[in-house]
């Protein structure tokens, strides 16, 4: 087992925010990365783990002084911690959970205030699914029906799921769709915490998991592995340290001027192709097709597992 200060993590996703999201994250983001002592202590987690008191004495400076630096970038969700037997009781040990930090300004329009409508998916709460095992679902507390048993798929105890794992297939949501009752869309943004599945776990394992919305492809994420290399920030106790731990958060926009993941345009679909205001509800699948390169199976974690605390999170700006 490799010990925190050699951990070695090659590729870690983009943290996206907006000057206009609801959560105020923005804000916390912009102040944490104010401060040269933090950038410095990112740059020194970018290829390990440590625990506060490392951290303090690599820099030279109080461990309080540590400690309140790490909590601003907690806060602003960039690292995040977890609690480990120690020489002397209990401690800290952080990880940084981003290499990209992308700070969208936005526009200023004074004629018109842009709407939003916002509503999270529990990752259970699919309509429609084809899986293939190996396969199951997770609740807080337990296994959902019978692990590689895909009937479990069917239980109505699968809305209660905080993680779903397939080895090939697709899982069908459906968002409730009220574009009828406001103006013409302008973006739709989707954002899940997902990885690769192996069994039980793989450091190399990539997955090309997709994204479709009203039966159009948006884009295609290659996920890298079936990450287990530490305990997910949320995932319960009962769950086995081989087993999946956490994945990365994606985010899928379409707008008017195409496709993007975290910000990259990876296609031309522009939102005027997905026909939101012609649809009763709006259908979002996602999963690993039939002639995928990369058939590394799919970990779908909700706000119970993993390192984020949300489900699927759907946001269209109009």
């Amino acid at each position: 087992m490799q010990q925190p200060d050699q951990l070695n993590i090659v590729s870690l996703p983009t943290l996206l925010s907006n000057t206009d999201d609801s959560d105020g994250n923005f804000i916390d983001i912009a102040k944490a990365l104010a401060s040269e002592p933090r950038i410095g202590i990112l740059e020194y987690l970018s290829n390990r783990t440590a625990s506060v008191t490392e951290i303090a004495k690599f820099f030279d400076m109080p461990i309080t002084t540590a400690s309140l630096h790490l909590k601003k970038l907690e806060d602003a969700n960039i690292v995040s911690s977890r609690t480990i037997p120690g020489k002397h009781g209990q401690q800290r040990i952080y990880t940084r959970l981003y290499d990209t930090v992308v700070l969208n300004l936005g526009k200023h329009n004074s004629r018109k205030k842009s709407k939003r409508f916002t509503t999270t998916m529990p990752v259970g709460a699919f309509v429609h699914h084809d899986v293939v095992a190996p396969c199951g679902l997770a609740a807080a507390d337990d296994v959902i029906g019978s692990v590689d048993d895909t009937v479990s798929f069917s239980e109505p105890d699968r809305y209660h799921a905080h993680l779903v794992w397939l080895t090939h297939g697709f899982l069908e949501y459906r968002f409730p769709n009220y574009t009828y009752e406001l103006s013409e869309p302008k973006s739709i943004q989707l954002s899940m915490e997902l990885c690769s599945e192996a069994a039980p776990s793989a450091e190399e394992w990539p997955s090309d998991i997709f994204l479709d919305i009203n039966n159009i492809r948006v884009g295609t994420w290659t996920s890298p592995a079936d990450f287990a290399d530490r305990r997910g920030t949320l995932t319960p106790a009962w769950w086995a340290d081989g087993n999946t731990q956490y994945g990365w958060l994606k985010v899928w926009q379409v707008d008017q001027q195409g496709s993007h993941i975290d910000g990259l345009t990876v296609s031309s679909v522009s939102i005027k192709d997905l026909s939101l205001p012609d649809q009763p509800y709006i259908s979002v699948r996602i999963g690993i097709d039939d002639n995928a390169v990369n058939k590394g199976g799919m970990n779908i974690f909700g706000r119970g597992f993993g390192d984020h605390t949300q489900d699927i999170v759907m946001d269209i700006r109009y």
